[in-house]
């Protein structure tokens, strides 16, 4: 009880959390493979990862065969979607499959939000091992896709990959990824946390 009460400021009072922590995750539960809502989860989770690769992959073939000075001469530093492009065709199918599969898998579509959440202790350990496996194979069916459907332009732009800038080393790269996952894990953490609405000091009546 005494957990859950805390020394108001003001006035000497004492009032309760104006939030509550869900319960923690169990580690194992075997109990989670007989429910449908699992595998609906990771069917979900796997769709989504499938149609994100799908689309931003392409949208990245698409911008390098468009500004490729060898196919287009004319003026192929402003040809195609562009570097905004490819920022908004990430963002937005972001976007679009968190809204779609929030209310059934938690909208995760990355192994680093799964394994950051189950640390948390957010999700269990069979939870988590499938949304990941499920992640993995739908960003191996996804690219697969565009490889089906974009073979010569996948293969001649190695397949739409992340390639470093002149002048940048490996360690910066390595360490910009590094950022840029902490960025997004951080995020899901401050969107997903009950102490979000909680009342502070400059709100509270």
């Amino acid at each position: 009880m005494a957990k859950d009460i805390e020394a108001a400021p003001q006035g000497g009072e004492f009032s309760t959390k104006d939030y509550s922590d869900p319960p923690p995750a169990p580690i194992v539960d075997f109990e989670e493979l007989t429910k449908w809502s699992l595998y609906r989860a990771v069917i979900a989770e796997f769709v989504a990862t499938l149609l994100f690769l799908y689309i931003t992959v392409a949208t990245v073939i698409g911008y390098k065969h468009q500004s490729d000075p060898t196919v287009n001469t004319t003026d192929a530093a402003c040809s195609g979607v562009g570097i905004l492009g490819i920022a908004w065709a990430f963002g937005g199918m972001i976007f679009v499959l968190v809204y779609c599969t929030a209310g059934v898998s938690g909208g995760h579509i990355n192994p680093a939000v799964t394994f950051g959440l189950f640390l948390a202790r957010k999700v269990s350990l069979i939870r988590a091992l499938l949304y990941i496996i499920a992640q993995c194979l739908g960003a191996i069916c996804g690219v697969g896709l565009v490889k089906g459907f974009q073979s010569s332009y996948y293969v001649r732009y190695g397949g739409g990959a992340n390639e470093l800038s002149a002048g940048y080393s490996k360690g910066t790269g390595l360490a910009a990824e590094i950022i840029g996952t902490f960025v997004l894990v951080y995020t899901v953490f401050s969107a997903t946390d009950p102490k979000r609405n909680a009342q502070t000091s400059q709100n509270r009546n």
